[in-house]
């Protein structure tokens, strides 16, 4: 029994160490528990990484005595809360380029007095974003970065409200993106030449919504309300999708050598849109406007456009202008003194516009027009055009009798296979 005994304990024993020996393989060890050697450091992100950027405030950014803050060094800045203005000093003045500040959803206020909520300090304040917040209750100007040459100044998302200047006056070279510029008293935007401006807002300015240097850019604006006009556009300027109603002046005004197209300009005291000379009218709309729908100046071209309802012409054409393929319905609404189309000059091409229910349907008052492929209906005068004018026929189907079409096919009744004939129906 002894030998059998330790005969078991023999394999136990054997079996035991096997296990052991099978699983040192897949064990893992641990590390030393003794730090290395040297001062222990930390291991977590120090409050300058955490947020990289300046707090605005009187420690960091202090003031003099003709601003609440001064910023003096490029890089990143961001309201930590709202800050309040102080009569007779600038709330803060930007006296180094490269500076972003984040408003963070935040507010500066002005009060009774105050200068202007943000402005540039001469010029090396230049490249400044501002960006996500209120600019309300300035004495001056709201966002003011104007006082250098080729600012390149980005402002977006500001609500700029209440200002006693404008909202929001950029330098050269500037983009102004998803803004709003309420109740200032004087032009809700303000954009140098060269400036960019995208989905913005202007509603209730004592002067224009937006006034844009040379060669600027709009895109997607509304101006709503203001008391001159909706937007105020200078030469070589480009807009698209502008919505301008009830301003007290123009809808749109443009100067030389601008385009305009898919905009609408509707219930303004003055014309709905009015351009100098070279300018480009596409595929807008004008109705309702106390004045002409669309007036343009020599060399001009008005094409794919809907005018109706407005005061005076549906589309004013002063010489050498291409007014082509245009619906011009109820002009000379309310005062009977309004053409569908009116060409005051010579050398103009009027062609494929249909004109309805105005005092004059087309109304040529100088010589050296070319009239073709008009139609004319429901006008007081279908026709006015002074001599020495060159036309298609004119042809009167005026209450001619036609037979219904029931089928595949029909004969003519426009009575002539001229293409280039005009037609009153």
């Amino acid at each position: 029994m002894i030998a059998h005994a330790t005969q078991r304990m023999l394999k136990i024993g054997t079996i035991g160490a096997a296990l052991v020996a099978a699983g040192l393989g897949g064990m893992a060890f641990a590390g030393p528990l003794l730090p290395p050697a040297g001062p222990v450091a930390p291991t977590n992100k120090t409050l300058q990484e955490v947020e990289p950027r300046i707090a605005i405030n009187a420690t960091n950014t202090p003031g003099d005595a003709n601003s609440v803050f001064i910023i003096t060094q490029s890089g990143s800045y961001y309201f930590a809360s709202n800050l309040t203005g102080q009569s007779a000093k600038h709330g803060i003045r930007l006296n180094a380029p490269n500076i972003t500040i984040d408003l963070n959803g935040f507010s500066l206020i002005g009060v009774a007095g105050s200068l202007n909520a943000f402005t540039s300090g001469g010029a090396l304040s230049n490249n400044v974003t501002v960006r996500n917040g209120i600019v309300r209750s300035w004495g001056n100007g709201g966002v003011h970065l104007v006082d250098q040459v080729g600012s390149k100044s980005i402002v977006q998302n500001i609500h700029a409200i209440g200002n006693g200047w404008d909202g929001i006056n950029v330098g050269q070279d500037s983009t102004v993106e998803n803004c709003i510029a309420e109740g200032n008293g004087q032009n809700g935007f303000r954009v140098a030449s060269g400036g960019v401006v995208r989905g913005c807002v202007a509603k209730s300015n004592a002067q224009a919504g937006f006034r844009l240097g040379i060669a600027s850019r709009a895109t997607d604006c509304v101006a709503n309300n203001n008391a001159l006009q909706g937007i105020d556009a200078s030469t070589n300027c480009v807009l698209s999708g502008i919505t301008a109603y009830t301003n007290g002046g123009a809808g749109i005004d443009m100067g030389a050598s601008s385009v305009l197209t898919a905009s609408a300009s509707n219930q303004n005291t003055g014309n709905g849109i009015t351009t100098s000379f070279g300018c480009v009218v596409r595929d807008c709309t004008a109705t309702n406007n106390i004045g002409n729908g669309i007036a343009v100046g020599d060399g001009s071209r008005v094409e794919s456009c809907v005018s109706r309802n407005n005061t005076g012409n549906g589309i004013s054409a002063a010489s050498g202008c291409s007014i082509i393929n245009n619906t011009c319905t109820l002009n000379g609404f309310g005062v009977a003194n309004g053409a569908g189309i009116l060409a005051t000059g010579g050398d103009n091409r009027i062609e494929g516009n249909n004109s309805v229910g105005a005092d004059r349907g087309i109304d040529v008052d100088g010589a050296g027009n070319i009239i073709i492929r008009n139609t004319c209906s429901g006008n007081a005068t279908n026709w006015t055009i002074v001599a020495n004018n060159y036309y298609g026929p004119i042809i009167d189907r005026t209450g001619a009798a036609t037979a219904g079409v029931n089928g595949s096919g029909a004969a003519s009744t426009l009575t002539t296979t001229d293409p280039n004939a005009n037609f009153s129906y």
